[in-house]
């Protein structure tokens, strides 16, 4: 009887007594990830030489702890790591990082026009009044002059209670502006980038829940594996996992859903219908997740269809 037996040094023929009689040995990487060409080979040299059964590993194994071994298990065993650490790369880590992004994004623009819209009150404290969209305010400080403003809010200039600054003082606004109108140009940049992946990674999921919401919840589900084995009652509540530890430690009203409130189907539902029209969202995702994780059909547009003939009714 003789056994084949294949790990990082090559492939081996050992006799009953487990006593090396032939092998091929490896001197690369990629010798080891093609093993099955070096034990086709030794097959053939050897037709009766059966797999190694698992008990006989540990005495086998012991015959390479010479320390001639030591060097070549370990630089064999790095590059092996870097390998899998390359290979374990994939587009739920792309969506995960972009939408991380997205979200911190709108946390510097958010704080940064704020600050503008505070800054720039003191030149023209009625603009900040009449433009209640963030993106609206800045794009008019950095794109308009004081007069176009204030000819389009139908003032006068004697009208105006903000403080006559000097053009230096206005150009360090306006360059705070333009900074803010490129953050908003890159989250637009990556949401587009962020389709793209989409597209090809999960396309159910995509069309029923949306770009940004669909990214939010690959993040808090990690990956679309973990999200399609995901029960739809926990997808239902991913995003709201604080209040749910309230509930169960306090007794608090558990909740009835977590980002999915973002949802349009739920912001348009009733507020008495909004944790069933959750349920439903919900249950729906779930299918879509595992459609686009086992790679089954396309489906998503009929289950949006379901959806709305639900909640409209």
């Amino acid at each position: 009887m003789k056994y084949l037996f294949t790990h990082l040094m090559g492939s081996f023929i050992f006799n009953e007594q487990l006593k090396r009689v032939d092998f091929i040995p490896f001197t690369q990487l990629e010798d080891y990830q093609h093993k099955n060409q070096a034990e086709e080979k030794l097959r053939r040299k050897h037709p009766e030489a059966q797999p190694l059964p698992q008990d006989k590993w540990m005495p086998v194994m012991q015959t390479f702890q010479d320390r001639t071994y030591f060097q070549e298990f370990y630089t064999k065993n790095c590059e092996l790591t870097k390998q899998g650490i390359k290979n374990s790369v994939s587009d739920d880590n792309l969506i995960t990082q972009t939408i991380a992004n997205i979200n911190e994004l709108d946390k510097v623009s958010n704080l940064l026009t704020k600050r503008l819209r505070e800054w720039y009150s003191l030149y023209l404290p009625e603009l900040s009044k009449e433009r209640s969209s963030h993106e609206q305010f800045v794009r008019s400080v950095a794109e308009k002059s004081k007069p176009e403003l204030l000819k389009e809010l139908h003032l006068m200039t004697t009208e105006s209670m903000g403080a006559p600054l000097s053009k230096n003082d206005v150009e360090e606004m306006q360059e705070l502006a333009l900074l803010i109108t490129k953050l908003y140009q890159v989250r637009q940049q990556h949401e587009v980038y962020l389709e793209k992946i989409m597209v090809r990674h999960c396309p159910n999921v995509l069309e029923l829940a949306g770009v940004t919401l669909g990214a939010k919840l690959m993040e808090l589900g990690k990956s679309l594996k973990h999200l399609a084995m995901l029960p739809a009652s926990t997808i239902q509540l991913l995003g709201a996992e604080k209040a749910l530890f309230r509930h169960i430690k306090t007794g608090a009203k558990s909740p009835k859903y977590g980002i999915l409130f973002q949802h349009p189907f739920i912001q348009n539902a009733r507020p008495a219908l909004r944790g069933k029209a959750a349920r439903m969202l919900a249950d729906k995702l779930s299918l879509c997740a595992r459609l686009d994780y086992f790679k089954g059909e396309f489906k998503a547009k009929e289950y949006k269809k379901e959806l709305e003939e639900k909640i409209n009714r």
